[in-house]
């Protein structure tokens, strides 16, 4: 099933409501697993570990972090990839949230952060935590439109694949959270972008992580 398209000002709509959601949240919780809409640190650094299996860590490789809240990723790639060559970007569209995470990682030369809804750059690999669950008030063909043009951009801006995630249908979440099955995407992934994909789920969470990586 192809997403319906997408027009600029439903998304400008998106992404508006989105920064603002966010906005709030790090402003009342700080630089916290509560601050991005994560309850606890182990859940946010599980889905860390399978997002990241789009990587191989075993060259210097660069990493586009979209949705990158106050940069959660460079803290668990600090202590379960040290010594690793990571040239990071992280983007995300809370104004807040980059001049957090610009204070945060302030020390760090090879960590950069911009505010935007797609990475400005072309890097090996992109992940993304969380960005399509929040759908709020948005009707769902404007959400999955969103989600279409989104990974979109992920599949342009990687040259060696990325990795997101989504919540499972029928997972009793709480109103205003999109929930999908795996085919929905996958497919959208191998029949439109070309893209060869894998699915990760299973892991004690009510989602499932998607890879896609470029096909040989």
């Amino acid at each position: 099933m192809a997403a319906l398209p997408p027009t600029p000002a439903n998304l400008a709509g998106v992404h508006a409501e989105i920064s603002d959601y966010y906005t709030a949240k790090v402003r009342k919780f700080g630089a916290t697993p509560l601050g991005v809409d994560w309850t606890c640190v182990p859940t946010q650094e599980m889905r860390f570990v399978k997002l990241l299996k789009v990587c191989d860590f075993s060259a210097p490789v660069s990493l586009n972090d979209l949705g990158c809240g106050y940069g959660a990723l460079l803290a668990y790639l600090d202590n379960h990839h040290a010594g690793r060559t990571i040239d990071y970007l992280g983007i995300d569209l809370s104004r807040a949230m980059v001049q957090r995470a610009r204070r945060l990682w302030r020390d760090r030369s090879s960590a950069s952060f911009v505010k935007g809804h797609t990475s400005p750059r072309l890097a090996d690999y992109t992940v993304a935590s969380g960005i399509f669950n929040v759908q709020l008030e948005q009707p769902r063909e404007v959400w999955e439109a969103f989600v279409a043009t989104t990974l979109d951009q992920l599949y342009r801006t990687s040259r060696l694949g990325f990795s997101v995630n989504f919540v499972l249908a029928n997972a009793g979440m709480r109103p205003g959270v999109y929930a999908t099955d795996p085919e929905r995407w996958t497919r959208y992934c191998s029949d439109h972008l070309g893209a060869a994909t894998e699915v990760i789920d299973g892991y004690g969470l009510r989602e499932f992580t998607l890879l896609a990586r470029p096909r040989r």
